[in-house]
């Protein structure tokens, strides 16, 4: 239960993240939709930090669940791995991929969270691009890509083989599907990732000169042209950030 929770999350995560592949307008409200903006009157990141602790929480108890698997000492290490090539079993080598992938995720995983939960204002087009290029955290994020969605796809088609209620009477056909179901879930969230890291990475080295400006969209340049023009009589105020050319 703890493992899919944590692959809903994911998956939901990821289609959030890749907003920005339509515009920056659209990453922005997706951002200010999580910090209450919409519910609330006024954006509130302690509810990202809040959420990020909730998703930590599962996080270390899932690993927690999941290391009492994994080889305790040496000699454990070489029986399984003597026992991974006598058997030569497909599924039993995924689950040696998902020891190695979690015991990544870890490190990785947590990385990723705690920085959420310490610094909940610095997400958004240009906050999101600054840390991952500017920031150096790109390579972080390009193997925690790889490393959560191998874990999550085969975490996702071992619980499916287990506990999947649509069987049928052909066992063999519904394995073999789950396994075309499986590399292509991971297949599709490894691309949806990556053009959306490359997007981030792209906005990052254009946005590099002026690291720490907020992303302003345009509805918001405009209310702050009209209640500037009239009190200072000057020209309206122009913003730093440019319009998103996405649009």
């Amino acid at each position: 239960m703890s493992g899919l929770l944590l692959v809903l999350f994911i998956w939901g995560h990821m289609f959030f993240e890749s907003s920005i592949l339509i515009s920056k307008d659209a990453m922005y409200r997706v951002t200010k939709f999580f910090e209450g903006r919409y519910f609330f009157g006024a954006d509130y990141p302690i509810l990202v930090t809040l959420a990020a602790t909730v998703i930590l929480a599962i996080f270390v108890l899932h690993a927690a669940l999941a290391m009492r698997k994994f080889p305790a000492s040496y000699r454990e290490y070489q029986a399984i791995r003597g026992h991974i090539r006598a058997f030569d079993h497909g599924d039993t080598s995924l689950w040696w991929l998902q020891v190695w992938t979690g015991f990544a995720l870890f490190f990785l995983g947590s990385v990723h969270l705690i920085n959420m939960i310490t610094q909940p204002g610095n997400i958004g087009p240009y906050a999101s691009a600054d840390r991952i290029v500017s920031g150096w955290m790109w390579p972080v994020y390009a193997m925690l890509l790889v490393t959560v969605h191998l874990h999550a796809g085969i975490g996702v088609y071992r619980l499916a083989v287990k506990w999947d209620p649509f069987g049928g009477a052909n066992p063999e056909a519904r394995l073999l599907f789950l396994r075309r179901a499986r590399w292509a879930i991971v297949g599709f969230f490894l691309l949806l990732g990556f053009a959306s890291l490359g997007t981030y990475i792209r906005i990052g080295i254009e946005h590099r000169e002026h690291k720490g400006e907020r992303y302003v969209p345009g509805w918001e340049r405009d209310i702050t042209n009209r209640s500037a023009a009239p009190e200072t009589g000057a020209v309206p105020y122009r913003m730093i950030e440019q319009p998103d050319s996405t649009q």
